[in-house]
This record gives structure tokens, C-alpha cells and sequence, in this order.
């Protein structure tokens, strides 16, 4: 499944303790649920009421005759059937004791060479962080390169340092300094269905009133008990053109 995410904002909601804090690693759970779009066309609209039994009860009407602006519309009332969905869980590891390293300059050296240049910087840091290493991985073909430390919590404090003084071959470079982080992803569920407590309205006829007016209109009638109706949560109509509304998958409920 892919998917582009735009940039937002995450909310931390609690930390749990840990019974073995040796690692110094910080393990981290991001709970996901996409949304499910669904397009509106014109002349439709959609209806979520409190109650679900109220929808049901519409929809095996399907047919219902509405007063717009002094004019009876037949209107369809049909069930919402919704696309795929998916929710998952992401849970990231940050290290405590590896860093990521890019921006590596390219040096007309042997790649065990430049492992022990890097090996050798780390070491020699002067930036509060660092100390012994235990490993370097160095890829010559991405100038990218991953630093183990023996201690951990060594990586913790190049947080605040994405820029990294490199010296060699008498120059000084910039090299890129970020967290090294293991993700996984698991309990992931697609899911798909028809929305319990959502109707769609089909064939409102066009009058002469403006979108919000026909918007109340529906509303009354379709809340009036005489009429098969309830309390409604939510109401989207389209006069013009389309839009999308999206569902939340716990509740079934248009937003």
C-alpha cells in the first residue's frame, strides 16, 4: 500500500515505563487510520444520523417525496458503500547507540580507509558526544555510513547536531548526522463496508434557493419523526460540481 502523507503535527499521548533500560534505545508507537473518501456528485447529499436504525429504516423506504422551495422532489435514499481503508501500527526504535552519517566527500581512498577516518572522528569528537566505537558501516556507492558506539546512549547526544565537522586530506567537510531508526510495521488491517448510520440522497431537483437554504430544507424534513426521520449528526449537500467527505472507520460516520 502507498500512499503520500502530507506533514502533520503528532500528538504525544503517554509514556510507558520499561522494565530494561540497558539499550538506552527509545521505542516509539504511531497508530494510523485513514480516512475513507467518498465523492459527492452534484444534486446529492448525505445524511448521518445518531441513531442507525433511523438510516436503515430510510433506506428500505427508498423513495421519499421532499418540499423544496414550494416544489416536491422524489428523491432515491440508498446505502453509502465505501472503499478501502486502512489502519496499521508503526513502531520505531530509535538507537541509542547508532547514528546515521551522509554527505560523506568522496576521497580517492580505499573504503577501509575511510572507515577508519570516520571511525577516527567520531572518536575524537569535541562536541560533548561520541566515545569508543564498535562498528562503522560504510557504503562507498551513497557516501553514506552508519556509527556504532560501545556505550550506550553514546548516539543520544548528536540530537541536536545534524551538522558534523569532518576532517581530512588537510580539509574540513560537512558531514549530515541524524538518528538511526529501525522501523516496523504491524497490524495492519484493510478495511471496507457501508456506512450503518449514513444515507445518500440521489435526484434532488435544482431550484432557484442557494445551497444552504436547500441544505436546511433537507434537514427539516429528513429529521421530522412523521416522516421516518431522526436527530442528524451530519449533512453535506452539492448543488454544484463535486466534493469529497471522508469517514472515520471506528464509527462509520461522515465528517
Amino acid at each position: 500500500i502507498k500512499k503520500k502523507v502530507a506533514e502533520m503535527k503528532l500528538k504525544f499521548s503517554h509514556m510507558e515505563g520499561t522494565s530494561n533500560c540497558s539499550d538506552m534505545d527509545t521505542h516509539c508507537v504511531f497508530d494510523a487510520a485513514v480516512k475513507i473518501p467518498f465523492r459527492l456528485n452534484q444534486n446529492q447529499a448525505l445524511l448521518t444520523f445518531e441513531d442507525e436504525e433511523v438510516a436503515q429504516r430510510l433506506i428500505k423506504k427508498g423513495r421519499h417525496t421532499v418540499n423544496l422551495d414550494n416544489n416536491k422532489a422524489d428523491v432515491r435514499v440508498m446505502p453509502v458503500p465505501l472503499d478501502m481503508g486502512v489502519k496499521f501500527e508503526l513502531h520505531v526504535t530509535i538507537s541509542g547507540r547508532k547514528i546515521n552519517v551522509s554527505n560523506i566527500p568522496e576521497l580517492p581512498i580505499p573504503e577501509d580507509w575511510m572507515r577508519d577516518k570516520l571511525e577516527l572522528n567520531f572518536y575524537k569528537t569535541q562536541q560533548g558526544g561520541g566515545g569508543e566505537i564498535e562498528n562503522v558501516t560504510y557504503d562507498n556507492e551513497s557516501r553514506r555510513a552508519v556509527i556504532t558506539f560501545l556505550t550506550p546512549g553514546a548516539s543520544n547526544s548528536f540530537g541536536g547536531c545534524p551538522k558534523y565537522p569532518f576532517f581530512a586530506n588537510g580539509r574540513c567537510y560537512t558531514l549530515f548526522v541524524s538518528s538511526h531508526a529501525d522501523l516496523h510495521l504491524k497490524n495492519c488491517q484493510p478495511y471496507c463496508g457501508v456506512s450503518k448510520k449514513t444515507i445518500l440522497l440521489k435526484g434532488i431537483q435544482e431550484v432557484e434557493e442557494d445551497e444552504e437554504s436547500v441544505q436546511d430544507m433537507i434537514e427539516i424534513h429528513f429529521q421530522k419523526p412523521s416522516n421516518g426521520g431522526g436527530e442528524i449528526e451530519n449533512i453535506k449537500y452539492v448543488s454544484k460540481g463535486a466534493a469529497y467527505v471522508c469517514f472515520e472507520e471506528d464509527t462509520g460516520n461522515a465528517i
